[in-house]
């Protein structure tokens, strides 16, 4: 069976793979495939699980946040902000939920800092343009 190699990379994280015989992931079309000897491509990937199978017929999954796949000479590029890598789809299913929730928390922090931020500025603006009325 003719396989491909595969690269997945992060800021901080780097996974070469051989032998990888097909590669199943999603973008904002819907699920596709990928196999040995493909056509070059490139696409943006959504968040979420991909799965890519070995030689041995073996599954491995791969959580990502979004990235951009590239296929070209029979290896497959992946760029995303950090991922996941297991062959356990159970554990790396928690391991997703629990980044997502994470960010989730992350952005409302974010969010509640910039409104309190906001209000500060508007307050501090109303102060000013009533003083200058005062004089």
């Amino acid at each position: 069976m003719k396989t491909f190699s595969m690269h997945v990379q992060s800021a901080t994280q780097y996974e070469h793979i051989e032998g990888v015989t097909s590669f199943v992931g999603e973008d904002e079309s819907g699920s596709f495939g990928i196999r040995a000897s493909h056509a070059r491509m490139m696409t943006a990937l959504s968040y979420g699980l991909a799965r890519y199978q070995l030689q041995d017929r073996s599954w491995r999954y791969l959580a990502i946040p979004r990235g951009i796949l590239y296929f070209v000479d029979n290896a497959l590029y992946i760029s995303t902000r950090r991922f996941l890598h297991d062959a356990d789809y159970e554990r790396i299913s928690t391991g997703l939920l629990e980044q997502l929730l994470n960010e989730e928390e992350y952005l409302r922090v974010i969010k509640e800092s910039l409104y309190r931020l906001e209000q500060e500025m508007f307050r501090r603006l109303w102060q000013m343009g009533r003083r200058g009325a005062a004089t």
